[in-house]
């Protein structure tokens, strides 16, 4: 061998030797099984194509099967790991943020933006939850009952009475974002508000896609939708922002204008025009895209589940029997649906609105004898605790009683609202719309599913394929 091919092998695999050596100092642990497929795609068509087809539950299912409860993939172009369990949610869900960060895929957090809620952590992620939680504490949502009590009432006498056939889903999903931007942020009926559910749908559909910005592509989509929302909001803000320096605003008034008056020492407090769009946003999207699946599927399991119809039924009109003709439903009222809320938990075990969450790596950390680098994906589904049969038996049967002591199954196990630091904040709002849209529903109103077998479909929420289609009969006045 010449001189010159020695050096020509060297160059080449000096590089490649060095890697493994620096591989091996690193860490002892290897990867998790599975395989990160193609660069940026991975396996993120596949599973996007699950979720359509509502066959995700069944492809997780069979990954678990083949690598075990962690295993490796590339989701949304980044590299991820997937862990199922409860032991897993906890861990997730409890971390400090030292470990792993609720970073989210950049799809989502390019079309959220990169100040929201789920992005921030430390200081920031308390500052700005705090002025949510704020605004969306019981003392304040009380005042609200009366006002979404109305809209509820109006909504089923202008959209549902007189007809014998409506789709649930699209009825449902403009109620409750007619609901959050009035009692939430003022932003009354209009031709504006119509063009921002619009937007909102394509907004929807851009966060779970491959992050490829190209003209037509969902990602696309869904970015060109988010900056119309911004627009928008961004007049909100302007607006608000002159009506409080009239004083001609309280800071309770509307969750934009609570977010502009969080004022603390040296304004160290204060809350940015970046996070207040972004959090505006997301709080936009979670209080209506999640409720309206949250409801809607609680109305076709009603459907086809007579006694657990009959006990959400007889608790409604129990309260009705004391409420005079026409006056709105109380906070108090809310309380006494405890069997409804029941049956709407169990709703949100067998179809969770939000399919899975993720998580980031901060730093190498190894997790049950594996080794997770620093800057991957950590991601887990709803549905590998919600569906496993030692945890709830006769996993798919609908039974809200099983909710009647949650402590009889292990902690972790059902987290629809997240858990830790990062419970969902809206908890109570979404309580109180699916209770008063319940109510109306089943006191006004007895439907038949035209077809009790709909198909589910997740895009990325999920819905009935169909619009889930009901024969409907107003009930008889006394």
């Amino acid at each position: 061998m010449n001189a010159s091919i020695f050096f020509i092998l060297l160059l080449v695999l000096l590089p490649v030797f060095l890697f493994i050596c620096r591989g091996r100092r690193r860490s002892p642990k290897k990867l998790p099984p599975g395989s990160l497929g193609i660069p940026i795609v991975g396996q993120s068509l596949s599973f996007l194509r699950a979720l359509q087809a509502n066959t995700g539950e069944q492809w997780l299912e069979e990954r678990v099967r083949k690598y075990g409860p962690i295993s490796k993939l590339n989701l949304f172009g980044a590299s991820t790991v997937f862990l199922t369990g409860p032991t897993a949610n906890k861990f997730l869900f409890t971390n400090d943020g030292t470990v792993i960060a609720n970073q989210q895929p950049k799809p989502i957090k390019m079309i959220l933006g990169d100040r929201n809620l789920t992005e921030l952590r430390g200081e920031d992620h308390k500052r700005v939850r705090g002025a949510i939680v704020s605004f969306l504490k019981p003392e304040v949502l009380k005042k609200n009952v009366v006002k979404m009590d109305g809209m509820v009432r109006q909504h089923f006498e202008t959209q549902w009475k007189g007809r014998q056939e409506v789709k649930v889903y699209p009825l449902i999903r403009a109620l409750t974002f007619d609901l959050i931007c009035s009692s939430l942020f003022g932003l009354e009926q209009g031709v504006q508000r119509e063009r921002l559910l619009d937007d909102f749908h394509l907004f929807t559909q851009g966060m779970w896609s491959v992050p490829v910005n190209l003209p037509f592509t969902r990602f696309n989509t869904g970015l060109r939708a988010s900056r119309r929302i911004r627009q928008l909001v961004g007049d909100l803000m302007v607006e608000r922002r002159a009506a409080l320096e009239r004083g001609q605003a309280s800071p309770d008034a509307d969750l934009i204008t609570c977010f502009l008056s969080v004022h603390g020492e040296d304004h160290a407090e204060m809350i940015t025009e970046k996070e207040i769009l972004d959090n505006a946003i997301v709080v936009m999207f979670a209080g209506h895209e999640t409720s309206s699946s949250l409801i809607t599927f609680l109305i076709q399991f009603l459907a086809n589940y007579p006694v657990a119809y009959d006990s959400v039924l007889h608790e409604h009109e129990e309260i009705a029997k004391n409420k005079a003709p026409g006056e709105p439903l109380t906070w108090e009222d809310l309380g006494r649906m405890k069997y409804t809320w029941r049956a709407a938990m169990e709703t949100l075990r067998m179809i969770p609105p939000v399919f899975g969450t993720f998580r980031t790596a901060q730093k190498d950390f190894e997790y049950e004898g594996y080794l997770i680098p620093k800057g991957w994906q950590v991601f887990r589904a709803a549905s590998t605790t919600h569906m496993d049969d030692e945890i709830f038996p006769e996993s798919r049967k609908f039974d809200p009683e099983r909710f009647e002591n949650q402590g009889s199954f292990p902690p972790y196990s059902f987290v629809p609202f997240g858990g830790g630091l990062r419970v969902c904040p809206g908890y109570e709002y979404a309580k109180i719309e699916t209770l008063i849209t319940i109510h109306y529903l089943v006191t006004e109103f007895t439907w038949k599913l035209c077809c009790t077998d709909e198909a589910v479909t997740y895009d990325p929420i999920p819905m009935p394929s169909q619009g889930l289609l009901i024969q409907l009969e107003p009930k008889a006045t006394t």
